[in-house]
């Protein structure tokens, strides 16, 4: 059982949620967000408070539950607040730009890398931070995550592109006799 769903969820000030042919709709002074749910989750809409509850009690529906019930969660307080995260890019001749929708990046490969801007996205890159902003939680962290990946951080000098908040655990290099 989730604790999570089994709570109303308050739907805040300046923010509408409409719920029909099993979608929601998020409306608020940021944007608009759409999410299509299966039919094994109820939703209602009364006054100021959303709903969730299982039609039947099984495991895949019960999982669920909590799941669109943070989804839900996260779409109410993008439309109202904006997710931002940061990447560093460190290591000698690394730099990142941002050129029309691309990401141009230099990461010590012999070609630069360019990775396509999603829509509704608002990415911008000064003195190697790229910072990616947006009112989709899952576009937001789903960008980064992809751009992390061209090139980790490694342990032994610290080069790559890293979270701002993350610590990479440096290690001793060879030793010499």
């Amino acid at each position: 059982m989730s604790r999570i769903a089994k709570k109303p969820i308050e739907i805040p000030a300046k923010t509408e949620v409409s719920y029909n042919n099993f979608t929601v709709t998020v409306k608020g002074p940021l944007g608009e967000l759409k999410r299509v749910l299966r039919p094994e989750i109820e939703v209602k809409v009364e006054g100021n408070m959303l709903t969730l509850t299982p039609i039947r009690q099984s495991l895949d529906v019960l999982a669920l539950w909590g799941t669109y019930a943070s989804h839900i969660r996260n779409m109410m307080a993008g439309v109202n607040k904006v997710y931002e995260k940061k990447l560093i890019v460190e290591g000698i001749g690394f730099k990142a730009d941002v050129k029309g929708a691309e990401l141009v990046m230099a990461l010590g490969f012999s070609h630069p890398v360019k990775v396509a801007i999603p829509a509704g996205l608002k990415v911008t890159s000064e003195k190697n931070i790229i910072a990616v902003s947006g009112i989709d939680v899952e576009k937001v962290g789903q960008f980064v995550a992809e751009v992390r990946s061209l090139k980790k951080p490694e342990p032994y000098k610290g080069k790559g592109i890293r979270y701002e908040t993350e610590v990479i655990r440096r290690k001793q290099g060879k030793k010499s006799v």
